[in-house]
């Protein structure tokens, strides 16, 4: 193990390399920071650049882009409410409350130190434990995921500070625009009419760039809205205070050990491992209504869980050649151009690669911590832009980078649409979130149930036969039982609130 770590430094520290690492870490926070830009976009583009490239060079250099663009997403969902990447919704629920009550700079700042330790606590399980935690990824099948989609799913009640009600009104439409398209088991068209386009449909990028961009702006620029208060907001200090810094504790060290676990499971990734980092802390906090008005544990959870499971999740990749989403599907047909192929044997035929990547990794974690806090201050400068200005930048920028995904106009009038959508639901008081979380977990539970009762011959006894599943549904009912409790105390409490009340009146 030590003579392989110390290869794997050998081949990270080459020059090359080394520039690789420190090229994609800048160029990811660039990219991330621009919305409408991602992981697909750049990788995609980048990716013929790294034919000439040693296969170790170019997917160094693409794994620093996808942890720059990772940090980079968070910039905008705290000081925009724009999410960079769909894992960065949850951070702007409570992040760009920060923002706007002056204190974008901590939330920031606890941003790049809980991915700091999140990352590096993943890394080293990564290291010291990528056989075993390999295995325990190879056991998982259909009924994990679907288990852990509708465990998703549940979570959704505890985003927003809103009405419930209106929350399950937007995961049912969430849920339902998921269904839109191909049957991912039959084939069957669904719900597309004679449109083409709907046949492969809706991208969650239009839906995200529309909800939360154009949505946003369209809220702001409403007639009787100030539109000063971003600009005028005061930043002050970037690094946390002492007290920021100790109710964060808590939720890095849980945020590091969810991401890590949830990163294994191949569809798991950021968006899921912030959710329920979210949730828990939600869930712990000891003032639980402070949630969604700005509480730096719902940026550093969120954040660090995010970043741990977009680095745990190149177990599967390396280990077992099972990439868990689009972006992490890209860096897989790199080695495949490369004539590697990710999977058990990686390891003893091409250590050189898998020990290299990972060394590379712990190196572009540190730049990232260190390009990050002194950049933080450029970034946050954002918000001092007059919003007139601000408001059509945002949205070319946002239309080109979902232009030159496909190069198709499709996309732009998809998010146009939500953008209108959006302006309605924050105008009157629907949440945002659980709708784009329901759509993205949607296609992952009707996949994973489907192939789940196949294996089963239609029985749901399945889910409750496996261990996995069974711990996780066991994991929903426990949350539902404490959200039930809860609630009972809760009424309990305000009735004798209410009895107190009422006898010191009439004896008054």
């Amino acid at each position: 193990m030590t003579d392989a770590i110390l290869q794997g430094f050998a081949v990270a520290l080459e020059p090359g390399n080394l520039l690789a690492v420190l090229f994609g870490a800048v160029l990811g926070i660039i990219v991330g920071v621009l919305p409408g830009l991602g992981p697909i976009t750049t990788i995609s583009l980048l990716i013929p650049f790294t034919y000439s490239m040693s296969p170790e060079t170019a997917i160094i250099l693409l794994a620093g882009v996808y942890a720059g663009v990772m940090y980079g997403g968070t910039v905008t969902s705290v000081l925009l409410r724009l999410p960079g990447e769909a894992a960065s919704v949850v951070t702007a629920i409570d992040g760009y409350e920060m923002a706007r009550r002056g204190r974008a700079g901590p939330a920031l700042g606890i941003s790049a130190i809980g991915s700091f330790i999140g990352a590096t606590v993943a890394l080293i399980g990564l290291t010291f434990f990528a056989p075993a935690l390999a295995d325990l990824a190879l056991q998982l099948g259909p009924p994990e995921y679907a288990a852990l989609a509708a465990l998703g799913l549940l979570l959704i009640a505890y985003i927003g500070s809103g009405s419930f009600a209106k929350a399950m009104v937007g995961t049912g439409v969430g849920l339902f625009l998921a269904t839109v398209g191909l049957d991912p088991v039959s084939g069957a068209v669904r719900f597309a009419g004679d449109s083409l386009q709907l046949v492969e449909g809706f991208d969650v990028v239009a839906i995200v760039l529309g909800l939360f961009g154009i949505g946003e702006v369209l809220y702001n620029l409403r007639p009787g809205t100030s539109q000063g208060t971003l600009q005028t907001t005061r930043i002050g200090r970037v690094w946390p205070t002492r007290g920021d810094l100790k109710a964060s504790r808590g939720p890095i060290a849980r945020g590091s050990i969810i991401g890590t676990l949830v990163g294994l499971v191949p569809g798991g990734g950021g968006l899921v491992s912030s959710l329920v980092s979210y949730g828990v802390e939600r869930r712990v906090a000891k003032h639980p209504a402070t949630f969604g008005k700005g509480a730096i544990q719902g940026v550093a959870g969120p954040e660090t869980s995010n970043n741990a499971s977009s680095t745990s999740a190149f177990v599967p990749l390396l280990s077992l050649g099972i990439p868990f989403n689009v972006t992490v599907s890209l860096l897989f047909s790199v080695l495949l151009v490369h004539g590697i192929t990710p999977g058990p044997q990686l390891v003893d035929e091409h250590p050189d690669v898998f020990w290299g990547v990972i060394a590379s990794m712990y190196i572009g974690n540190i730049v990232l911590l260190i390009l990050s806090l002194p950049l933080i201050g450029i970034f946050v400068q954002i918000l001092r832009l007059k919003f007139s200005v601000l408001a059509p930048l945002i949205i070319t920028v946002s239309l080109i980078g979902l232009y030159t995904i496909d190069n198709n106009t499709w996309s732009m009038w998809v998010a146009i649409s939500f953008g209108v959508v959006g302006y309605f639901m924050r105008l009157w008081g629907f949440p945002l979130g659980p709708m784009v979380l329901a759509f993205i977990l949607g296609e992952i539970l009707e996949t994973a149930l489907r192939q789940s009762l196949i294996l089963s011959d239609g029985g749901f006894g399945i889910f409750v036969t496996r261990p996995g599943s069974l711990t996780i549904l066991l994991v929903a009912l426990a949350m539902i039982g404490f959200s039930v409790v809860g609630a009972v105390r809760r009424r309990r409490s305000r009735r004798a609130t209410a009895g107190e009340e009422q006898r010191a009146t009439q004896s008054g």
